[in-house]
């Protein structure tokens, strides 16, 4: 029934069983249980499962691939995946937040006086400074910590890595934030140096490894996103990534702005559609032959088959759907439908749970307990 759907796909190098994956997901959860969520959703049936958030330097935010503990959390995630007869990617990336700047913002949220959605705003004003003011050296060891990082990944059991294109890669790319007047700043080619040379440091180590991009592209009428690439800089943007050899892109909209904007709920006021980050794949289409995956509000296997076929995209990424039903993928290849726990992307346990620390979960969880 969903022939496509269910196809293998040839995705920059390596094979996936299906056309399902699982998106990058900040679960916020403790290990066990973390591990135990994605274990279900490879074993659901998905093609391949993207770990968020990999620090490409020693002492980023997160476990570290540079440690003895880190470096084991990995390899169970790897292991975890491939028992499941599913791959796994690892999602590089070097935030763009300024630590040592926000110190003096602590004791607000420790005290309540500061919200998350504050405290998020006030990091986003920090990106543009920070990134801007950042030493050409400082600037050059972490576009090649890439490399190593990547080298580590490999190490750890994973398939393939994907480039982060929105925090720094995402940063350095938006004319939003990056006013710098060195060889990183300025026309749309410099402002794609920082992540171009992120890719290129992967490819020189690693001459075989397919290396995903999340290609962040930011609106302006009306504006979402402050991070990332315009529509109209695609152009500019995807020759270059290819060159310096990426083999797939995961489009998405850019960060940096509301959370429920990346993360929309169904009664969002422009991305509230079954697919709403598909006019950007629409784009990214007409200007690569790579592969190209989706993300954005795709639950309706039906919706995904006839986007597939148009050839819209070569395949897609979910994370509230499979958080909602990891069987999903299982379900609809045996024609059980009806038996899916559907994402209504109401964002209570998900999203809600993420902000206030609660990690994600689901509705569908609380309905289960009773």
């Amino acid at each position: 029934m969903y022939k496509v759907l269910e196809s293998p796909l040839n995705y920059g190098g390596i094979t996936l069983k299906n056309r399902i994956i699982f998106a990058p997901t900040t679960l916020g959860l403790p290990r066990e249980e973390q591990l135990q969520r994605l274990r279900e959703i490879a074993a659901g049936g998905c093609a391949m499962i993207i770990i968020g958030d990999v620090p490409v330097l020693p002492h980023g935010f997160g476990p570290s691939l540079y440690n003895k503990r880190g470096f084991a959390w990995y390899r169970d995630l790897a292991d975890t995946a491939h028992r499941e007869g599913c791959l796994i990617c690892a999602q590089l990336h070097q935030s763009d937040s300024n630590f040592k700047g926000m110190m003096k913002y602590i004791p607000g949220v420790l005290a309540g006086q500061i919200s998350q959605d504050e405290l998020r705003e006030i990091l986003n004003r920090n990106v543009g400074p920070y990134i801007s003011g950042l030493p050409e050296k400082k600037v050059n060891e972490i576009t090649s910590a890439f490399g190593t990082a990547a080298e580590l990944a490999v190490q750890a059991g994973f398939d393939m890595v994907q480039v982060h294109g929105d925090r720094m890669c995402g940063s350095f790319s938006s004319s939003v934030f990056n006013s710098r007047s060195d060889r990183y700043g300025g026309s749309t080619e410099k402002r794609a140096r920082f992540a171009v040379e992120a890719v290129s440091s992967i490819r020189s180590k690693l001459p075989g490894l397919p290396i995903d991009y999340k290609l962040a592209v930011r609106l302006e009428h009306p504006h979402y996103g402050n991070a990332g690439v315009l529509e109209e800089e695609l152009g500019v943007f995807l020759p270059l990534l290819e060159q310096a050899g990426v083999t797939s892109f995961h489009v998405t909209l850019a960060d940096h702005g509301k959370l429920s904007d990346t993360i929309p709920p169904r009664n969002h006021p422009y991305f509230g559609e079954e697919g709403c980050f598909l006019r950007f794949c629409d784009t990214v289409r007409g200007l690569t032959k790579l592969p190209v995956c989706a993300v954005g509000g795709l639950t309706d296997p039906a919706f995904v088959e006839e986007q597939l076929e148009a050839g819209r995209m070569d395949c897609i990424a979910m994370s509230r759907q499979l958080i909602a039903d990891a069987d999903w993928p299982r379900k609809v290849m045996e024609g059980r439908e009806r038996e899916i726990n559907r994402c209504i992307r109401c964002n209570k346990e998900c999203l809600g749970g993420m902000m206030s620390h609660r990690g994600v979960h689901c509705i569908y969880e609380r309905k289960d307990k009773k």
